[in-house]
């Protein structure tokens, strides 16, 4: 009897399983861009196809394999194959120890970072205890759910322990910008203020191998980063308002 009550309780909570939107979510304009089972919407960085190898879907999960802790030598990244500018981006991702990965967006492949990446702002995915990144860069701006290279997250911030999920989301309305960690407000910017592009040109983006003025592109892809070691993606969504 319990059983069937429990049952009959989980639509009125909007439970979802992995790889599912709520109705809730449905209504407001949610739609997954994974599914749990196929590649479907989602391509290298480097090319019109997915990789051949060192990508996987294992239990429902984008899986990256290591391969040395190379930034995008070996797969390469993935990108959507559909571009974006404003909207809210939602991904689970689980660290391995030491692992680095990350969460790009307004992504130009035809900007090529190196043998299989592209430029973006990225929301950093990092072990900040044993990657040594997270000593790199400046004021900490290289840890985990920062603005990758220009803005540190909330030093409060609250990230799963390794091997365990987090949940990454970024706001954009095509100008403000906000990245939450596991439900909490960890960075937010205008890209368009003097003050952005102040940060910038203090970091690695001011080089002009980096195609300059970096960050401004009106739209891009979204990108899950392959940077040689083993980190699991699920529950990857997004709320597209580019239309509005």
């Amino acid at each position: 009897m319990k059983k069937y009550l429990l049952a009959a309780l989980i639509p009125l909570v909007g439970f979802a399983g992995d790889n599912e939107l709520t109705d809730a979510e449905k209504a407001a304009g949610w739609k997954l861009l994974f599914n749990g089972k196929t590649t479907e919407g989602w391509r290298s960085a480097k090319g019109s196809e997915f990789p051949k190898a060192g990508w996987s879907i294992v239990d429902g999960t984008f899986r990256t394999e290591f391969s040395g802790g190379k930034e995008s030598a070996a797969a390469g990244d993935i990108i959507t194959t559909d571009k974006f500018s404003k909207f809210e981006v939602s991904v689970d991702f689980k660290l391995t120890q030491g692992a680095n990965s990350g969460l790009k967006y307004f992504v130009q492949p035809n900007l090529n970072q190196g043998a299989g990446s592209a430029f973006g702002l990225e929301f950093q995915m990092l072990d900040d205890e044993n990657h040594p990144d997270a000593k790199l860069g400046r004021d900490g701006n290289r840890t985990i759910s920062s603005l990758y290279d220009i803005i540190t997250a909330n030093k409060d911030k609250k990230p799963s322990p390794i091997g365990q999920w987090n949940t990454a989301l970024v706001k954009t309305d095509g100008k403000k910008t906000e990245h939450w960690l596991n439900g909490m407000l960890v960075v937010s910017y205008d890209r368009t203020t003097d003050e952005f592009k102040a940060l910038v040109a203090k970091s690695k983006y001011a080089d002009k191998k980096y195609g300059g003025n970096f960050g401004q592109w009106e739209s891009g892809h979204i990108l899950l980063q392959e940077h040689g070691d083993e980190v699991w993606f699920k529950n990857i969504k997004i709320k597209d308002s580019s239309s509005k």
